[in-house]
């Protein structure tokens, strides 16, 4: 990060004053990443039921809103040199580049393994790969700068890269949101889910069924089934879980088993409005 900063400021290069600022905002993003899980792994409590776990997800959408901000400035700041590119020194800009690109290839495969199943993880490790894309850019840059003095080529790579950046962080800040407003994972199919409860031998009904993201991993899935008398409740939900898990990896259940003529006064005292309570003296 200083190599690049102090490596841009000599050389006049906005592609690298805008990959050492990239590197700044990933010193604060890794930390937080580290810190998030650090702090995600203490014990629920009392007050914490679920613990945690959400602090990943704030993480990252921290980071998203991060990134999003800086290519913004970093795009602004292109389309004005742009209009008056400044001399740069490509053959310095290009080899202070290279030993960032070198740095970045390092830091990428180091994060690689993990940023498919966590969010928090994929926040850092869209931080790095955006630098080792802003590198690679800068790279080019200034191999047209030195070699057919295009003056335009640094302004136009920073832009290139910020909208890369801006692509890779928008979708980190929807599923980060998904995730905080409790949405059905984009990989489980809520219609399947409620397909799959039903087809299981004596379920007549289910109702009040949902699915949400605890944590990158942990999904949870709530649910109310109604069954016929003759189903002991203990092997119908053996049942149930096991094809959740099975089909769907759901392993995180909450389901409340009810017979088939307590769904049917439940209906009745939905319908009654007034009566509320009256008829239900059983179920409540």
């Amino acid at each position: 990060m200083f190599a690049e900063a102090i490596g841009g400021w000599v050389t006049n290069s906005l592609a690298l004053i805008a990959d050492a600022g990239h590197m700044l905002t990933d010193v604060a993003a890794l930390g937080l990443t580290l810190g998030a899980i650090w702090f995600g792994a203490r014990p629920a409590t009392a007050r914490k039921t679920f613990g945690y776990y959400r602090l990943e997800i704030l993480a990252a959408f921290v980071n998203g809103i991060v990134l999003v901000l800086l290519s913004i400035a970093v795009i602004y700041e292109g389309v004005i040199r742009w209009q008056a590119p400044p001399d740069v020194h490509g053959l310095q800009m290009t080899v202070i580049a290279v030993g960032g690109l070198l740095v970045n290839i390092v830091a990428a495969k180091l994060l690689h393994s993990g940023h498919k199943h966590d969010l928090n993880m994929r926040g850092a490790w869209l931080h790095v790969m955006g630098d080792l894309l802003g590198t690679v850019t800068a790279i080019v840059a200034g191999v047209l700068i030195v070699t057919l003095g295009w003056l335009w080529a640094d302004p136009l790579c920073s832009v290139l890269i910020s909208m890369i950046i801006i692509f890779g962080a928008w979708r980190l800040i929807v599923d980060s949101v998904n995730v905080l407003l409790e949405g059905t994972p984009a990989h489980i199919n809520l219609a399947a889910v409620e397909e799959t409860i039903l087809e299981t031998a004596g379920v007549g009904g289910v109702h009040d069924l949902h699915v949400w993201t605890i944590s990158s991993g942990i999904e949870a899935l709530s649910a109310h089934i109604s069954h016929d008398e003759s189903v002991a409740h203990s092997d119908l939900l053996a049942a149930v879980r096991e094809k959740l898990h099975d089909r769907f990896g759901l392993d995180h259940l909450t389901i409340q088993m009810e017979t088939m003529d307590l769904e049917a006064e439940a209906v009745y005292v939905c319908e009654t409005g007034t009566k509320c309570f009256e008829p239900s003296a059983k179920r409540f």
